[in-house]
């Protein structure tokens, strides 16, 4: 059996000191504490999962190098891939029914960073048909990006996410496609299951019953991340307000490229990974 990649550590010193401050992560603690998950994850029979460094690292740093939140998360994930096969099985990127959620976009990860390093994932709510395309793989779509636009990116296990929702053109039959059920499994997924930190959670072009909406979410929420939401009714330009303009696609007022050019981008990243897809569909709790 070949052995899983060893991680070297390439981060500057500010980073270092930010992951040591912020993460609770100094260079012996890493090694040892990566060990440990490694060694936890072949003793437990019934979870299939990745043993690769920077692969449990990041839900190290996601949980602050406590190990039993760690571990917890790490079984969590592997559950939900394991309870959720709509979401995450026969992820073949080229299926005609998630090119054209690609293709719309909605799901976009920005290319560049903000000021503080953290990833912005743009989620266009409403731009699918909601008779048309099934809400299961409108997340699987968005959760196939999401992995690779994580799984080698070092600054999102250190820095976070921020997640802008733009809500223009959202109608009561998108809502309809959320029941409470679903609603309490993807903030599950959200906030016990992906290693990462969602460091804010932004909605633009919010219609004026979006609260309506969001207490829906907000009952599955820890204390934490609901302190996390901001609401902005003030159209488009709310979100030159959180984000910078450099970073953003012209339809959105910035300077980096169109949402053409960001569709494309991901679909192309998502399809060159098409082997990986096929391969990690074996990772998951075993039932």
């Amino acid at each position: 059996m070949s052995q899983p990649p060893v991680y070297v550590c390439k981060l500057s010193v500010e980073e270092k000191k930010f992951a040591a401050v912020n993460l609770n992560e100094t260079d012996a603690v890493r090694e040892l504490k990566i060990e440990e998950i490694r060694q936890w994850i072949l003793r437990n029979k019934d979870l299939c999962a990745r043993t690769d460094d920077f692969f449990i690292l990041r839900f190290l740093r996601g949980c602050k190098f406590d190990v039993e939140k760690t571990k917890k998360k790490f079984c969590n994930y592997h559950e939900l891939r394991a309870r959720s096969p709509e979401w995450y099985s026969y992820r073949d990127p080229f299926l005609p029914e998630l090119l054209e959620l690609f293709d719309l976009g909605v799901f976009l990860p920005l290319r560049k960073v903000d000021s503080e390093g953290r990833m912005v994932i743009l989620i266009r709510v409403a731009v699918h048909d909601p008779i048309k395309h099934k809400q299961a793989n409108v997340f699987k779509a968005g959760k196939m990006i999401l992995d690779v636009a994580i799984k080698q990116n070092e600054m999102v296990s250190l820095h976070g996410v921020k997640v802008v929702f733009d809500l223009n053109g959202v109608t009561l039959n998108h809502a309809l496609q959320m029941p409470p059920s679903v609603v309490k499994r993807l903030v599950h997924s959200w906030q016990g299951c992906y290693p990462m930190r969602i460091q804010s959670m932004d909605f633009v072009n919010a219609p004026i019953y979006v609260n309506v909406v969001l207490n829906v979410f907000k009952q599955f929420m820890s204390h934490k991340l609901r302190k996390r939401i901001h609401i902005h009714n003030q159209g488009i330009k709310a979100i030159h307000k959180i984000v910078p303009t450099n970073i953003l696609p012209i339809e959105y007022g910035g300077t980096d490229g169109t949402l053409q050019d960001l569709k494309e981008y991901w679909t192309h990243v998502v399809q060159d990974n098409q082997d990986w897809f096929a391969e990690d569909e074996k990772y998951k709790m075993i039932l």
